[in-house]
This record gives structure tokens, C-alpha cells and sequence, in this order.
């Protein structure tokens, strides 16, 4: 049995309570008993299940007046209209928009919607995304929460965008609509009341109201930013997916395959909270945004803002196929095309290999530019198989081995790889060049983006250059007894350093005031401890990513359980230069 857990959970301080269902308005209305002519503002995130909401507010608050802010909305076609130029006409690739919630309402309705309100004798339910937007001081504020992943979910069973007439577009095409425009701006406005709501909403589910109090929601975010956690995994199919996942992480027998899973990504991964009883998930980013220097540190938080910078996920060809053959954007480019402010440089930890598994990185010495990009074309317009094996290095892949990939790099895992990707957050950009004649699980052509690819090959990392400077890189830089320490040989065009920890017994870490990302990537079973008893003890198992708030400081890891006795090892990465003395 796996003892890979897919639903870790924090537990909610004492008294702290998940309310369901009636119990939930109860307390929402109390909040408001005393008040004359209470205002509710239930703000709910766009891909928000909106009639089931609206029938559950009926139900819970009959004495109030229930009125949908979402009617002052701008008309559907015409935010499309607006959003054109950040969406382009790409399937996957738009550019990330700055726009505040108020340009998606019609400022005419809004001021007619506050106009009612201040006509009202009684109480009043604001509910939808911008319900705070229109009635700014609201009595109650009640926040509603959604995770990514779940949106992602409802695209696919046919969910449309937010207003948008597009339940039968394309899935790639809604998620770029979220992705660029509507969760930037969604984040953007929900931030401020993280801080000030009254109530949260898990509205991850239709058939059921959760909340719990303001107050536990801030609890929470601020016992998570002071120590180990881990965020919920989830799990996709992919054209080229393996098996090793189903296997050890205990997955279901449904999916043909389980490609990849982000297993450390707070922009889409979950946490889980409880009350014992209960279950509350609210989106990982929502820690981000609420405690960002307690949990990213002073100088990470300086660099990057707001934002986990460092992504661990997990790319699965045991028994399937080939990635396809991709370059990830430059930082000018992505950031000239896109607007984003740092690019997704990588690196592959091979977590198990196959026999004969390999890595593609990088272009064979005296590759020509214009053979290569004639061959593509070629094979991307009907012609021959493009002959991947004749312009780019494919390197012997063995458990721990670990390469690094900064953008601009040609590279691919091939089959018979379980990789755990260590890399920068941007996760949406990879130009793909070949995808070894296949179609996607859907039938269609998954996208190529050569034009994208073409403008960012770093033509001069040919088989010298990457193996001087991306394979077989790793150096001991510490060791005492019962560990060792090594750099595992993160490039320096890379922000992130990666140091592994084998181990017996005690291994001493301190965050020295910036994140840290791990993974035990060898032993069944460990145990991360205070030395100061700051926190309680966190245990971990095999291939399950946890993380170390800048907070922390001191901590320790130890072999546990099925683990003592046995060699472990853990990575670790975080940003480099903002360590204390760095």
C-alpha cells in the first residue's frame, strides 16, 4: 500500500470550527444581527458555480434580499472584445493582463445597483465576483474561494469562462483566458480582503456550503508560514504518460496513464484544512499573498513580490512515451511577449530510471540552424518524421541523476523516466518543436509553436557546452556524521540552487531567511523537527514535496519510521543570493 499521501491536511486551531451548511449561515447571519439594514457581500471567484450558490443563499438567509452583482457585469461579447489583445488569436499563449475588477462592470449599473441599496429597508445579499466591488462597505464580507485545478475541472465538463458564451471552446482556449486575465485580475482583487473578510467559503463543491471564520482563516495562513507543510498533488493523463505514479502514489485504475502532477506549485495547488471532523480547501496562493514574508523571506520576497518563485512537479514516461521536444523562453522574450516577469528555467531529478531511459539536452556539435529548422517544417507540415536523434544530444538517464536546464536549452525527457521537474514557477510556456508524430488523449494536434522555439534556441549549447556545464555536475560541499551534503549543479543562468542530503542519522538545516522546497527523493519515511520545539514534529514519505517557510529558521531531518536504519536523501532548493551572509 502507498504511503504517498494525496490529501494532506492542516489542522485548524483549537476552537476553531468548519461550519457546513446551515450552521454556516447561521453565524454568517448572527454577524449581521445587530446591524440595521445589514449589507452581505458574498464575493465568489470567477468559475464559481453560480446558481448552486445563489439557491444556497436563498436557503440559508431567506429573511434577506438575495441580489446577483453579477448582473451589472459589462455584456459577455464585449469583454471578449476588450480582452482580444491580451488574448490573441494563439490556442495557448496570451499576454498577462493588469486590469482591476472594475473594468469587467458597467460603471452605469454599478452606480444604479448602490443607488437600490441605499433604498433598501431591509437586509441585503450581495452575491458574485465583485459583490465588495460594488458595495465597498459591506457589514459582512464573505469571501469564496476556488482552486485551479477545480476551474480547470469544470472547463473541461463544459463550464464557460466568466460571462462568456465559450462552454464548447476549446479547454486550452478557457484556461488562457483564466490564466492571462481573469485569475490575474480575480488574485489582484481578493487580496486586500484575505486581510479583512469576515468568512471564507470553500466553494469547491456545489452541493454543499462550507465556511470558516475570518479569523480562522488568518490563524491558519499564519501557522502554515511557521512551519513544514504540503500542499495537495494532483494528477493528469498526458499522450505520453507512464505508470510509475499509479504505483507509488496509490493512484486510481481509471486514467489510462498519469503523465504529470504538481506536487509544489502554490499558484494551483490546494491546502487542506480541518477541524477533526471537517474538510476546507482553499487555494495555496492565498498563503502567498496573506503571509508573503513570514513564508518566502525578506530578500526572496523583495525579489520576487508575492510569489513562489520555485515549482517541483513530476513528469512520469515509465512505460509511455517521449515528451515532446521543447525550448523555454529567454527572460527578454518572455517578458517582452507575455509580460512575464521572470522566465521558467529548469532541471530534470530523475527520481527512477529504466534501463535505456535518457535525457535529450541540447544540440550535437555543428548542428546547422537552417537544416534543422527546414527538417522541422518539414515534418510539422506532413513530411518525414523529424530525425531527432541526429541534431540533439541524448544523454544516459540513471536514478539521481540530475540535469539542469536553463532557457533556451533543446531538451525532452525521453521514456522510461520518472523526473521530478526543480524549476521556476512559469509553468504555461514551453514552445514545443516536435512531438514525434502523435496527437493529444482529445485526438487533435497538440499545439507546436516552432516561430516561439526558433527565437530562443541558444544555438551554441552543443554537446561540449552541456557537458561541461548541465550533466554530472554534482560537488560535496559539506559532510559530517551520518551526511553528507552535495550541490547537485543548478546552472548560474539559474536563480535556483539544489543541494542534496544523504543520510543516516540528524542532518542541520536552517532556511537562513529565504524558502525552502524539498522532496525526499530516496528512503521510505522521514521526520522534520525544531530544535526549539517552535513546531510540531512533520513527517514525510517518499517522493512527497514539502516546504520549509524562510520563518523556520533551524530545523532538522531524520530518518522515521520505515526509514531508520537506512540510507535517505532529500533536495532542497531555494533562491539563490538570499540567504543571510549570501
Amino acid at each position: 500500500m502507498s504511503a504517498y499521501d494525496k490529501t494532506p491536511r492542516t489542522r485548524l486551531a483549537d476552537g476553531q470550527r468548519i461550519l457546513l451548511d446551515a450552521d454556516a449561515w447561521t453565524a454568517v447571519a448572527d454577524a449581521a444581527h445587530n446591524i440595521e439594514r445589514p449589507v452581505i457581500a458574498i464575493d465568489a471567484y470567477p468559475g464559481t458555480d453560480m446558481a448552486a450558490l445563489l439557491a444556497h443563499v436563498s436557503a440559508g438567509l431567506p429573511s434577506f434580499e438575495i441580489i446577483d452583482v453579477e448582473a451589472a457585469a459589462r455584456p459577455g461579447e464585449e469583454l471578449t472584445g476588450w480582452m482580444q489583445a491580451n488574448l490573441t488569436d494563439d490556442r495557448v499563449f496570451g499576454i498577462l493582463s493588469h486590469a482591476r475588477i472594475d473594468v469587467f462592470y458597467d460603471d452605469d449599473a454599478v452606480g444604479a445597483l448602490r443607488d437600490e441599496l441605499a433604498r433598501r429597508e431591509g437586509g441585503v445579499v450581495l452575491v458574485g465576483w465583485g459583490a465588495s466591488h460594488v458595495a465597498p462597505a459591506a457589514d459582512v464580507v464573505v469571501l469564496g474561494e476556488l482552486a485551479r485545478w477545480e476551474i480547470q475541472q469544470r472547463y473541461r465538463a463544459g463550464a464557460a469562462n466568466w460571462h462568456a458564451d465559450n462552454g464548447d471552446e476549446d479547454v486550452l482556449r478557457k484556461i488562457k483566458r483564466g490564466y492571462f486575465i481573469e485569475w490575474r485580475v480575480a488574485d489582484r482583487h481578493k487580496r486586500p480582503l484575505l486581510q479583512t473578510a469576515d468568512f471564507v467559503l470553500d466553494l469547491n463543491r456545489s452541493d454543499r456550503i462550507a465556511a470558516i471564520t475570518g479569523e480562522a482563516f488568518r490563524g491558519a495562513v499564519t501557522e502554515l508560514s511557521h512551519g513544514p507543510f504540503r500542499l495537495v498533488p494532483y494528477f493528469d493523463p498526458g499522450v505520453w504518460g507512464g505508470q510509475w505514479m499509479r504505483e507509488v502514489c496509490g493512484l486510481p485504475d481509471e486514467a489510462p496513464n498519469y503523465a504529470w502532477s504538481f506536487d509544489g506549485v502554490p499558484e494551483e495547488n490546494s491546502l487542506l484544512l480541518t477541524d477533526g471532523d471537517a474538510v476546507f480547501e482553499i487555494p495555496a496562493i492565498d498563503l502567498v499573498f496573506a503571509r508573503p514574508v513570514e513564508l518566502l523571506g525578506r530578500r526572496t520576497h523583495a525579489r520576487f513580490g508575492a510569489e513562489f518563485p520555485i515549482r517541483f512537479d513530476f513528469l512520469d514516461t515509465m512505460g509511455g512515451g517521449n515528451l515532446s521536444l521543447q525550448v523555454h523562453p529567454l527572460a527578454d522574450y518572455i517578458r517582452d511577449r507575455f509580460g512575464m516577469a521572470y522566465t521558467q528555467d529548469e532541471s530534470y531529478y530523475l527520481l527512477d530510471a529504466g534501463e535505456g531511459a535518457v535525457v535529450y539536452l541540447g544540440l550535437k556539435t555543428g548542428v546547422d540552424p537552417a537544416a534543422l529548422e527546414r527538417d522541422l517544417i518539414a515534418a510539422q507540415s506532413g513530411g518525414p518524421s523529424f530525425p531527432a536523434q541526429h541534431y540533439v544530444n541524448a544523454y544516459p538517464a540513471r536514478t539521481h541523476d540530475h540535469f539542469a536546464i536553463p532557457a533556451g536549452t533543446v531538451h525532452c525527457s525521453g521514456a522510461d523516466a520518472m523526473v521530478l521537474e526543480i524549476s521556476a514557477t512559469p509553468y504555461l510556456f514551453t514552445f514545443k518543436m516536435w512531438d514525434w508524430d502523435r496527437v493529444g488523449l482529445d485526438g487533435a494536434p497538440r499545439p507546436i509553436h516552432l516561430d516561439h522555439a526558433l527565437a530562443n534556441i541558444q544555438w551554441d549549447r552543443d554537446t561540449e557546452w552541456v557537458g561541461d556545464n548541465l550533466v554530472a555536475q554534482v560537488e560535496v560541499v559539506d559532510q559530517g556524521d551520518g551526511w553528507v551534503e552535495e550541490r547537485t549543479g543548478l546552472h548560474e543562468l539559474e536563480f535556483i540552487e539544489v543541494r542534496r542530503h544523504w543520510f543516516t542519522d540528524v542532518v542541520r538545516h536552517d532556511t537562513e531567511g529565504t524558502v525552502n522546497m524539498l522532496n525526499l527523493v530516496e528512503g521510505d519515511e522521514a521526520i522534520i523537527e525544531s530544535p526549539s520545539g517552535a513546531f510540531a514534529p512533520f513527517i514525510v514519505h517518499y517522493a512527497e514535496t514539502f516546504v520549509v517557510p524562510a520563518a523556520v529558521g533551524a530545523y532538522t531531518i531524520r530518518p522515521h519510521g520505515r526509514g531508520v536504519g537506512r540510507r535517505l536523501a532529500t533536495v532542497k532548493a531555494y533562491v539563490r543570493g538570499t540567504r543571510r551572509g549570501e
